[in-house]
C-alpha cells in the first residue's frame, strides 16, 4: 500500500454515549469510501469494527477498533471507541493517537453524560471535533433541539453546515448551507434536487448564521457583509476550515448511519473540517523527553525528522501473540528493523508491520508520519510505551488512566486452575490499563477490579473464550478493623507443667485506644527485672499476632496503644514461646474488658448526576448511611455531590447508579477512613464470622 502524504492524512476517533451509532457511522463510511462491499448491521453481528463475541452478543462496542477509507484523495483513519460508561478509559486512551474526532449527538435524546465525560477528554488533547446529529429518522427527532443541546453541554457555538428536510418518517434528505444544495439519498447516493419551498425560509436563516459567524473573524469580510455584500463560497469555506481548527465554533451536520443518509457528505466534512496531522502539530506541538536528561524535545510530523510512535493500545491474542497498535509522530517506521522502546530501555525487532481494517490486517512496507498501525510479538512492549530511533531516543507521555472504581473477588470453578486465571488474567491485563488483579493477604481472596461490573463480567468472558477457563464472582469481603474505645489492664499468664522441663510465662498488659489512623505503639515500662529484657520482645510478638488475628471477628485490630508494665518468670521454665503466649493471652483478655468495637472503610464518593435525578441520587446516598457533603453545579445540566459513604455499601454502586441515571450518572471514590461501624450491624457481622469459624471447625 502506497504511502500518503502527511496533509492528506486525518486521524478520527468517533466518540459518543453508548447506543449513539458509532459502530453504524463507521460502518456507512466504510461502505461509502468503498473500504468494503458490503454494509454490515450491529443487529446482524455484521459490522467491520464490533467484531468480538462478547460486542456482538451484547451490541456494543467494548473495546476500541481501526479501520480506514479513502476518501477525495485524503487518507481517513477511523477509531470506533465504546461509549458504555465502563468502557471510556479506552477511549480516553485512542484519543491520545487521533488529530479529531466526530462526536455524535442522538436526535432524540441529546447530550449525554458519557458524551460530557469523552468531550472533556478530547478537550484535554485539543481536538477539533464535528459534530454528527444522528437518528434523524426516528420519531421524536429534533435537529435544532440537538443543536441547542450540544452548545448548552458543551459552552461552544454551533455552527450548522446542513440541515435536515423532514424529521422522522419525513427525513429525507439534507440541505447543504455551504454549497445551497438539497440532496436527496436514493440507493444510498445523493441525488441533487431543489431545495423544498417549504424548508426555504429556514434554510434562508440558518444560512444567514453561517455567514455572519464566519465574517466576524475577518474584519475585512465583516465590513463587507455589513455593507450589504456576500461572501464567496471559498471565503466560506476556508472560514468554517479556520474556524473548526481553532475551535471558535463546532461545525453541526446531520442524517442516519443506519439508512445511510448524509455519509458521504460527512466524509466531506471530515476532509475540510478535521486537521491532518502538520495542521495538528501547529495546535499542539508533538514535545516529549529526553530519556537521559529529561529535556523536553519537539518532532514534527516529516518523514526527514527522526522515528518516533506511541502505542496507544494492546491487544492480547493467544494465537497471533500481543499486537501493538501505534500512531507514528516523526519519521517512517520499515518492516524488518530495529528500534529502541524509549520507555524500557528494550530493544524490539519490527517484523511485518499492517494496517488494521477491523481484524483484517493488510501489510504495509513502511508506516509515514502521522500513520497508525499495528505489529506483532514485541516482546517489552506494551500501552503508553514510546517507540523511537534508537540513536534519537525520545519519550512520550503516558495517557493517566482512572483507576479501577468496583472490586470483585473471582475464584476458578476447577480446582487447581488458580494457575491459569491468573495466566490469563495477566495476558488480558496486557491489552486493558484499568483493570487490576491482586491477592489480598488478609483475606486471602484473589480480587479483580475494574470501571464496573460490565467491564469485569465482560473480563471474565474473555478469559473463558481465549484462555479456557471459567470462574465464578463475588462481592469481595469487606476489609473491617477491630479497635477499643476504653482503656483496661490484664494478666496474661502462661504455665505449663508435663514432665521435664515446663512452660512458664507471666505479663500485665495496660492498653489504651489511640486517634482514628493511629495504627499501634507498643511501650515497655518493665522496671527492674521482673521479665528479663531477653523475653520482652516474644511479649511484643505475641501482641503483634493477636493484633493480626483480631479478638472479636477475626479481623486487624488498629488505633490501640499496649503498655507491657509488670510480670514474672521462672529461672529454669520460662522461654520466649511462653511469653510470646502470654502476651497474646493478656491482649485478648484486656482487649474484651475495653469496649471492643468493629470499624468500617468509609469512602469519599464523588457522584455526577442530571438534574432531574439529584433528588433520588441523593435519597439513595442517605439509605446508604452516606453523608452528603456539598452539592455543586456542573456544566450540562448535571450536579456534583460529594458524600461520604460506608464501603459496604458502595460494593455494587455502579449497577444502581446506572438505574437511578439511566445511564446518565458517573462516580468516582477513594478511601477515605475508618469509622465505627454502628452497633447492629457488628452484631451481625461478628455473629457470620462465628458460623464461619465453626463452619470450618467442624470440616476439620
Amino acid at each position: 500500500m502506497a504511502n500518503i502524504e502527511v496533509d492528506k492524512i486525518r486521524n478520527v476517533a468517533v466518540i459518543a454515549h453508548g447506543g449513539a451509532g458509532k459502530t453504524s457511522l463507521i460502518e456507512a463510511m466504510l461502505f461509502d469510501a468503498g473500504s468494503i462491499d458490503r454494509l454490515g448491521s450491529v443487529l446482524d453481528g455484521t459490522t467491520t469494527t464490533d467484531y468480538e463475541p462478547e460486542e456482538i452478543e451484547r451490541k456494543i462496542t467494548i473495546t476500541s477498533s481501526l479501520a480506514f477509507c479513502n476518501w477525495n484523495n485524503c487518507r481517513i483513519n477511523l477509531i470506533d471507541t465504546p461509549g458504555f460508561i465502563n468502557f471510556l478509559e479506552d477511549t480516553r486512551g485512542c484519543l491520545r493517537a487521533v488529530d479529531g474526532a466526530i462526536v455524535i449527538v442522538s436526535a432524540i435524546s441529546g447530550v449525554k453524560a458519557e458524551t460530557q465525560k469523552i468531550w472533556k477528554y478530547a478537550s484535554e488533547y485539543e481536538l477539533p471535533r464535528i459534530v454528527f446529529v444522528n437518528k434523524m429518522d426516528k420519531d421524536m427527532a429534533n435537529f435544532s433541539r440537538a443543536i441547542g443541546d450540544v452548545e448548552k453541554a458543551f459552552g461552544i457555538d454551533a455552527l450548522a453546515l446542513q440541515i435536515p428536510i423532514g424529521a422522522g418518517e419525513s427525513f429525507s434528505g439534507i440541505v447543504d448551507l455551504i454549497k445551497m444544495k438539497a440532496y436527496k439519498f436514493a440507493s444510498n447516493k445523493p441525488e441533487e434536487i431543489e431545495i423544498p419551498s417549504e424548508f426555504q425560509s429556514e434554510v434562508e436563516e440558518y444560512r444567514k448564521k453561517l455567514v455572519e459567524k464566519i465574517a466576524e473573524a475577518d474584519d475585512t469580510l465583516l465590513e463587507r457583509y455589513l455593507e450589504g455584500g456576500n461572501l464567496t463560497d471559498e471565503e466560506i469555506i476556508k472560514g468554517i476550515r479556520e474556524g473548526s481548527l481553532t475551535k471558535r465554533f463546532v461545525p453541526i451536520i446531520c442524517g442516519s448511519a443506519t439508512k445511510n443518509i448524509g455519509i458521504q457528505l460527512l466524509l466531506d466534512i471530515v476532509a475540510l473540517c478535521l486537521p491532518s496531522p502538520i495542521e495538528m502539530a501547529r495546535i499542539s506541538p508533538i514535545k516529549g523527553k529526553n530519556p537521559k536528561d529529561g529535556s523536553e524535545i519537539q518532532r514534527k510530523p516529516s518523514s526527514s525528522e527522526p522515528f518516533s510512535a506511541y502505542v496507544f493500545k494492546t491487544i492480547a491474542d493467544p494465537f497471533a501473540g500481543r499486537l501493538s497498535i501505534f500512531r507514528v509522530y516523526s519519521g517512517s517506521l520499515k518492516a524488518d528493523s530495529n528500534v529502541l522502546n524509549s520507555t524500557t530501555g528494550a530493544k524490539e525487532r519490527v517484523g511485518q508491520v499492517f494496517h488494521l481494517l477491523g481484524k483484517k490486517q493488510i501489510p504495509a512496507q513502511v508506516l509515514g508520519p502521522g500513520e497508525i498501525g499495528v505489529v506483532a510479538k514485541l516482546k517489552e512492549t506494551f500501552t503508553g510505551n514510546t517507540l523511537c530511533d534508537e540513536s534519537n531516543p525520545i519519550v512520550y507521555d503516558k495517557v493517566p488512566f482512572a483507576d479501577p472504581i468496583i472490586a470483585y473477588a473471582i475464584s476458578p470453578k476447577s480446582k487447581g486452575d488458580e494457575e491459569k486465571v491468573s495466566t490469563g488474567l495477566h495476558r488480558i491485563l496486557e491489552e486493558d490499563p484499568t483493570l487490576r488483579f491482586q491477592r489480598d493477604e488478609e483475606t486471602k481472596e484473589m480480587l479483580l477490579s475494574g470501571m464496573g461490573q460490565v467491564h469485569l463480567e465482560v473480563t471474565l468472558e474473555r478469559l473463558k473464550r481465549k484462555f479456557g477457563v471459567e470462574v465464578v464472582m463475588q462481592t469481595p469481603k469487606v476489609p473491617y478493623r477491630e479497635t477499643i474505645k476504653v482503656a483496661s489492664k490484664a494478666q496474661g499468664k502462661y504455665k505449663k507443667q508435663s514432665g521435664g522441663r515446663g512452660q512458664y510465662g507471666d505479663c500485665y498488659l495496660a492498653i489504651e485506644p489511640l486517634p482514628r489512623g493511629g495504627g499501634y505503639a507498643f511501650e515497655d515500662r518493665i522496671v527492674g527485672g521482673v521479665i528479663p529484657q531477653q523475653y520482652r520482645p516474644a511479649v511484643e510478638k505475641g501482641v503483634i499476632e493477636t493484633m493480626k488475628e483480631g479478638v472479636i471477628a477475626g479481623y486487624p485490630i488498629v488505633d490501640i496503644k499496649v503498655i507491657l508494665y509488670d510480670g514474672s518468670y521462672h529461672t529454669v521454665d520460662s522461654s520466649e514461646m511462653a511469653f510470646k503466649i502470654a502476651g497474646s493471652m493478656a491482649l485478648r483478655k484486656a482487649i474484651l474488658d475495653a469496649k471492643p468495637i468493629l470499624l468500617e472503610p468509609v469512602m469519599k464518593v464523588e457522584v455526577i448526576t442530571p438534574d432531574d435525578t439529584l433528588g433520588a441520587v441523593i435519597g439513595d446516598l442517605n439509605s446508604k448511611r452516606g453523608r452528603v457533603q456539598g452539592v455543586e453545579p456542573q456544566a450540562g445540566g448535571n450536579q456534583k455531590i460529594t458524600a461520604m459513604v460506608p464501603m459496604a455499601e458502595m460494593l455494587t454502586y455502579a449497577n444502581q447508579l446506572h438505574s437511578l441515571t439511566s445511564g446518565r450518572g458517573l462516580y468516582s471514590m477513594e478511601f477515605a477512613t475508618y469509622e465505627e461501624l454502628p452497633s447492629h450491624l457488628a452484631q451481625k457481622i461478628i455473629a457470620e464470622r462465628e458460623a464461619q469459624k465453626k463452619e470450618k471447625a467442624e470440616e476439620k
